[in-house]
């Protein structure tokens, strides 16, 4: 079985996801926010950096769990009731968690959006939906009857999606942001896209989207956020010969 540098695996995550140079929120911490003893074995991706996930991937034996979301979106302390469970369960396990947030959402081959677009026949893509300082998401030109790219949706996620369906019955401009990307339908509009495919917004954009006519497919913030960790683990796991696995931990949401 390889065993791989930990410093080596970051380094190269941080090249190939740009950590440094995709901005981000200033709390997402992208890259090693846990190290471990050292080496890699075995990686474990999930969508959410968890207690839950990270028992789960304790049970799995991996020493490094990829995340989408990771550990610090809020105030990182006190340690204490079960942020001190999660903690003593990363260490005692000697477990590192590496987290790549917009990062991975935006990287044209292993992020998100791209993974999506793929999944979803959509060829051809161009940049979409500008996101603190850089397009995040990819758009295409289509011929796809609006029930067909909800049928693969649903597919390509195994989430039945909620759709707003007030754009044209064929959809020849989809724009594709993964994630919670709602309260841009706008911005998505203003970009000329006919479709929006997203993962979650709130209430109000129902009737934001008739005004714009729009139709707007949610097909759920983690459903449509599994795509870049598996795609970035799987990639790892080809680069370093270290085996993977994929924690799934769906929210419904």
């Amino acid at each position: 079985m390889s065993k791989i540098s930990l410093a080596a695996v970051v380094r190269y995550c941080d090249r190939l996801l740009r950590t440094a140079q995709v901005q981000d929120y200033d709390r997402a911490a992208n890259g090693l926010q846990v190290e471990n003893r050292g080496a890699v074995i075995r990686i474990a991706a999930a969508v959410d950096a968890t207690l839950a996930t990270v028992r789960l991937a304790a049970a799995a034996k991996a020493d490094l769990l990829l995340v989408h979301h990771g550990l610090f979106w809020g105030p990182a302390h006190p340690w204490t009731g079960k942020r001190h469970e999660l903690l003593r369960c990363l260490i005692e396990n000697d477990l590192a968690v590496y987290s790549s947030h917009l990062p991975l959402d935006a990287h044209p081959r292993l992020g998100n959006n791209a993974r999506l677009c793929a999944a979803l026949g959509l060829k051809k893509l161009r940049p979409f939906l500008h996101h603190h300082g850089q397009c995040i998401g990819f758009q295409a030109k289509a011929n796809i009857s609006r029930a067909d790219l909800a049928g693969r949706l649903q597919r390509s996620t195994g989430t039945k999606p909620r759709l707003i369906p007030a754009g044209p019955q064929i959809c020849r401009r989809i724009g594709v942001v993964s994630g919670g990307a709602g309260g841009d339908l706008k911005r998505a509009a203003e970009e000329g896209v006919d479709t929006f495919v997203t993962g979650e917004g709130p209430h109000w954009t129902y009737g934001l989207a008739e005004e714009l006519g729009l139709n707007v497919l949610y097909g759920g913030h983690y459903a449509t956020e599994t795509f870049g960790v598996k795609a970035l683990a799987a990639h790892l796991s080809a680069r370093f010969g270290l085996p993977w696995t994929f924690l799934d931990h769906p929210t419904g949401l």
